[in-house]
């Protein structure tokens, strides 16, 4: 009857909730990195944010750089707010309000977010950054005429091609001013070096608005050279780099008269910057506040709507279903081996019944395994039952043939003869030979086979079994010798090992022929002792040596238990050996035969002890 395993301890059941945490840990981190992705999303777009920012602060700076000042720029303001959904207010830098995308009265933000000044801010080189220096739109008395811009364009262009005849690819950007500019995106035109064919010097000539605009500014420059004491001798501005498109690096400034110091370049460098804002100041518009937003905006935060939780919760809700659904399907198939090991378990004993092997994974192991099992347990019952019969055919024999005279002298058939007597005793000593026999394999099996175990002489034991079974030897007309090399120790237990070596030497003595040999030998093999029993008899078939230390085996079937004996001393050397952590082999060949080796663990030679 089988017995009814509890549901929470089945193994279904264990795999699905396991499955079920795991899937439970997988939503969660799915959620968790959704959220962080959200919010990266967030930040993301709050950068987008910065950058529309950046931009309404170009816009404006640029609107300053070109218009002399702010009238106008209402219309500009409120496009941009409308374009960016916020609000923008401008300001002068006392608070005045210059143009504002709120209605009015709406108080300002507690900070500005930026000062539009064209003269100190340029955002107009890098887009998205806010840069020092003059921003490049400020172009006032530099902006050349359309004649200038032309004649220009068609000098740039000539140039151009120059470049391109001397393997150099460059175009030409129309910056601010006017002045056309020729530039190679990939790093200086011609590695800064331009080529002799190239260098006419036509395009690098000032034209007269720019001569006119630098001598303004030549003028304010040697004022201010000389409250700091420095004179530049000539003017200061000598040519112009047609690759640049700043204005303030566009026209080179030679060097001051009479010095090579670095503080009175830095000096003229400086004076030459403040003159040419204080040149530029009134063709900008004047320093104003931006600001950008209310006053009371709240944070940007997080907030799912009910179509997105559904959604989220839908897809965890079907993560969940399709993780339980191939557990079931894996579990299913896992558990499927284990009921058919579990019906087959369930099987009377006597039917051995074997489960299929269908895969590798520890459950076939598993299978395998029980096939094995089974297997052993068949193959033991048959030995048990064999082993029962051949006991039963052992004393069945010997209290036979007792019955037998015992009714006939009882009848008064026979007289009780000594004869009788003696045939009477010998059947009784076979029955006693099986019973101790049987008592010492109980024993063995058992692990009670006691052993008491004292150093041996190897060579000494021989003889001994020799010398009881020399009278058995001499009456079979074989001869008994034995052999040792040395003196090897044993640590064992004499009367076992004689018992041992006198099965060996019993069964020699029996399938040997008259004159033939049985040898005893003994020898030291390392940490072991080799004893070994040899005959000349007529040896086993190689087919029926696996089976020698089988229980009631017979290598011939038809020879009577009187001269084979009880089939029973073979095993009891394996288990006597055994006990003493020894092994027992046997090697045989037909006609010429057979060596029974016994190992054994050599012991050290007592003190005292004569060699």
């Amino acid at each position: 009857m089988s017995r009814r395993i509890p549901l929470r301890k089945r193994l279904l059941v264990r795999l699905l909730i396991a499955t079920v945490l795991i899937a439970v840990c997988s939503v969660a981190a799915t959620a968790w990195l959704a959220v962080e992705t959200t919010t990266r999303a967030l930040r993301e777009e709050q950068g987008q944010v910065l950058a529309e920012d950046m931009d309404v602060l170009a816009r404006l700076s640029g609107y300053a750089a070109t218009h002399p000042d702010w009238r106008g720029v209402e219309k500009t303001v409120r496009e941009l707010s409308a374009r960016t959904g916020r609000r923008i207010a401008l300001t002068t830098t006392d608070r005045t309000t210059i143009a504002d995308s709120a209605p009015a009265g709406t108080s300002l933000p507690p900070r500005a977010a930026a000062t539009v000044d064209p003269l100190h801010i340029d955002t107009y080189t890098e887009r998205g950054a806010q840069r020092g220096g003059v921003d490049p739109r400020v172009v006032g008395p530099y902006r050349v005429t359309d004649e200038e811009r032309a004649k220009l364009e068609k000098l740039a262009h000539t140039r151009q091609r120059c470049f391109a005849r001397n393997g150099y690819e460059v175009t030409v950007v129309q910056t601010p001013s006017g002045r056309p500019v020729v530039t190679d995106h990939d790093g200086p035109v011609a590695g800064g070096l331009v080529p002799d064919e190239c260098a006419d010097g036509l395009l690098n000539t000032p034209t007269p608005t720019e001569n006119k605009a630098l001598a303004d500014l030549s003028e304010r420059a040697r004022k201010c050279l000389d409250r700091r004491g420095l004179n530049p001798g000539s003017q200061p501005f000598v040519t112009v780099d047609v690759t640049e498109k700043r204005l303030g690096t566009r026209y080179l400034l030679g060097k001051t008269k009479g010095t090579d110091d670095r503080t009175a370049v830095r000096e003229a460098d400086r004076c030459v910057d403040e003159s040419r804002r204080a040149q530029l100041d009134p063709y900008v518009a004047p320093v104003a506040e931006l600001f950008l937003g209310g006053g009371d905006t709240t944070a940007v935060r997080f907030d799912m709507s009910p179509a997105n939780k559904a959604k989220v919760v839908g897809a965890a809700g079907l993560v969940l279903a399709v993780t339980v659904a191939v557990t079931a399907v894996v579990a299913t198939r896992l558990v499927r081996p284990l009921r058919a090991l579990t019906e087959a378990a369930q099987q009377p004993p006597e039917l051995h019944v074997r489960v299929p092997v269908t895969t590798r994974d520890e459950t076939g192991i598993l299978a395998a395994a029980f096939n094995e099992l089974a297997e052993r347990r068949e193959r033991l019952e048959a030995q048990r039952k064999a082993m029962v019969s051949d006991i039963a055919h052992e004393l069945r024999s010997p209290l036979t043939n007792i019955r037998g005279w015992l009714e006939v002298t009882r009848d008064g058939v026979v007289d009780p003869a000594p004869a009788l007597l003696d045939s009477l005793h010998e059947e009784a000593l076979v029955l006693q030979r099986v019973i101790d026999d049987l008592q010492d394999l109980a024993a063995a099996d058992a692990g009670a086979l006691r052993l008491h175990r004292e150093p041996v002489r190897a060579d000494e034991l021989l003889h001994q079994v020799a010398a009881a079974h020399r009278v058995a030897a001499d009456s079979a007309g074989v001869t008994l010798r034995t052999a040792a090399e040395g003196t090897p120790w044993l640590d064992a237990d004499p009367v076992r090992m004689r018992q041992a070596l006198g099965n060996l030497v019993s069964n020699a003595l029996r399938h040997t022929p008259a004159d033939g040999t049985v040898t005893l030998a003994a020898r030291r093999d390392g940490d072991d002792v080799v004893l070994s029993v040899t005959d000349t008899g007529a040896g086993i078939a190689p087919a029926d040596l696996p089976y020698v230390f089988d229980r009631f085996w017979r290598a011939e079937k038809s020879r009577s238990r009187r001269t084979g004996g009880s089939g029973l001393g073979l095993p009891i050397v394996r288990h006597l050996v055994a006990a003493h952590q020894g092994t027992v082999e046997a090697a045989s060949e037909p006609g010429a035969g057979s060596v029974f080796t016994l190992r054994l663990p050599a012991a050290a030679e007592p003190d005292g002890t004569a060699a």
